[in-house]
């Protein structure tokens, strides 16, 4: 968008879906028309031809991912001022070196009871070495061998490229709010602060929904409510890590256990009375959600069959004591822990599993997922090694799922958080930065590298005060970014089958960058 207007792509695809949808509320007369858009949303209409699948997922880090600790640089320099800086009093948060061994006898989650960081080998080392966290073992063969997996460094929400000389001037434009959690969870998914309604995975959604046979499914979260998948046209769907939601009615569509009394209740929420119009979004909004989850119900396979899950051996199914969704506890490999980050990829497996199904009829989607924690001030040894193992099994459990299913190529899923966090310890923590360290992963994915510059991690000054000697740190260490956040979706919206105007409209940031595809995606 640009000055409040629509470009004229926006314009052309929300047209067809506006006439997708009024043409299948038509029949319903004056008394359907104040929601006809959103009832229609459910309305099976002809969909665009369209001979392939795609889907993006967004995995959001909620409370700013301390990715410093997640993807290192490992050459004398770098490594020996990030131990300087992270080995501070009381506890130390600074990683061990590649190949120390593991120091069983060391407290929980302390950096020598998880041993040293895992070195991995980038085609392009720019010069550097590199590692990931200790608790990230399944990553090292996605990255490596595998290359499914890609590493984006120093990304964050920019306007402009900047440098620390730009960010020190008042007239540069930069994000406003930075280093708050609200304005920054919705800066990285909608490029404004807290009150945005717009998300740039549901822009796209609008733009590419008339491929889908119901727009409904189009943009559906497992994590939440999330301002990513929110769009002028489609809105999002919420499903749980089991499924999706009921309204009112049990399994079998009863109350109290009665067939009778269930079909009455959803004869009665579905029925407009008046002519207010917030009783009749009310009741389309009722409509649309029990109309949808019994579409989604009958299409989705049961969580317990393989490859989402592990059959139980007698009883229900429970996800939670599922040994494909439990992760090894990364102080006590002997235990394993349940994986809700897991629970939901399985979710979101199954759906796109039937994505093709008459009941879906999807084409393109665009998933979220989330989780939390990663707010890490304090504690930040135990907690922060347990967040990357789950992480990193739930990555490693998605990839599996998906190439059994054979759609590997098909999905891509990237990484995304409020921000990173400062280089500096405040005892036993990190406080909050700008720049992190992401990553991208999916069959398309060309993995095994790093897209963009690894930034260059220095010493405070003589003042104790900044980071002179990096052009890529601000105050205790934080990263000023180096790729936007425009780039990163410009090059997941371009695979996905945006043309170079709709990527413009969608990321208004674009266009003050030269580079806007950072070729970590291979050609569609």
């Amino acid at each position: 968008m640009s000055g409040g207007k629509h470009s004229m792509s926006t314009m052309n695809a929300s047209r067809r879906l506006f006439l997708r949808h009024a043409g299948v509320m038509s029949a319903l007369g004056a008394a359907g028309a104040p929601l006809a858009l959103n009832l229609s949303a459910i309305g099976t209409a002809a969909a665009q031809s369209a001979s392939d699948y795609k889907a993006i997922v967004c995995i959001f880090l909620f409370g700013g991912n301390d990715s410093i600790n997640m993807v290192l640089p490992t050459d004398a320099t770098s490594f020996a001022n990030y131990t300087a800086l992270r080995n501070q009093a009381p506890d130390s948060i600074a990683l061990l070196a590649p190949g120390t061994a593991i120091n069983g006898g060391a407290a929980n989650g302390s950096p020598a009871r998880l041993g040293g960081v895992l070195a991995i080998a980038p085609t392009r080392t720019q010069g550097r070495s590199f590692a990931l966290h200790p608790a990230m073992g399944t990553l090292q063969a996605m990255f490596d061998s595998d290359k499914r997996l890609a590493i984006l460094p120093n990304v964050g929400p920019l306007i402009l490229p900047t440098d620390k000389a730009q960010y020190n001037t008042a007239s540069h434009p930069r994000p406003v709010s930075l280093f708050s959690h609200n304005d920054q969870q919705n800066t990285w998914q909608s490029f404004k602060p807290e009150g945005a309604t717009l998300g740039w995975g549901g822009r796209m959604g609008d733009l590419l929904a008339s491929m889908n046979s119901r727009a409904v499914f189009t943009s559906i979260s497992a994590g939440g409510n999330a301002v990513w998948l929110s769009g002028n046209e489609v809105r999002q769907y919420q499903v749980s890590s089991s499924g999706a939601i009921r309204l009112g009615t049990n399994a079998s569509g009863q109350v109290y256990g009665s067939l009778a009394v269930g079909q009455a209740m959803e004869r009665i929420v579905q029925t407009t009375r008046g002519a207010h119009l917030l009783e009749a979004d009310l009741s389309a909004v009722a409509a649309r959600s029990m109309q949808a989850e019994s579409l989604l119900r009958n299409a989705l396979a049961p969580a317990g069959d393989a490859p989402f899950g592990t059959p139980p051996g007698s009883g229900n199914y429970n996800a939670a004591n599922d040994p494909k969704l439990r992760y090894p506890d990364p102080n006590n490999t002997a235990n394993t822990v349940a994986n809700p980050l897991a629970q939901q990829l399985q979710v979101v497996a199954r759906i796109i599993q039937a994505s093709g199904s008459a009941d879906i009829g999807a084409r393109r989607q665009v998933f979220f997922v989330s989780m939390g924690g990663f707010d890490t001030h304090d504690a930040q040894n135990t907690n922060h090694a347990q967040l990357m193992a789950r992480l990193a099994h739930a990555l490693r459990y998605f990839d599996d799922t998906l190439g059994a299913l054979g759609l590997r190529n098909q999905v891509t899923t990237f990484t995304a958080s409020d921000f990173g966090r400062t280089f500096t310890s405040n005892g036993d923590g990190t406080d909050h930065g700008w720049g992190a360290h992401h990553f991208v992963a999916g069959g398309a994915v060309r993995g095994g590298d790093l897209y963009g510059t690894f930034p260059v991690y220095g010493t405070k000054n003589a003042n104790n005060n900044n980071f002179d000697s990096s052009p890529d740190q601000l105050g205790n260490g934080a990263l000023l970014p180096t790729t936007s956040v425009d780039q990163l979706g410009a090059t997941l919206g371009k695979w996905f089958g945006l043309s170079d105007s709709q990527l413009l409209d969608v990321f208004p940031n674009l266009r003050n960058f030269t580079t806007r595809d950072l070729g970590f995606m291979n050609p569609a």
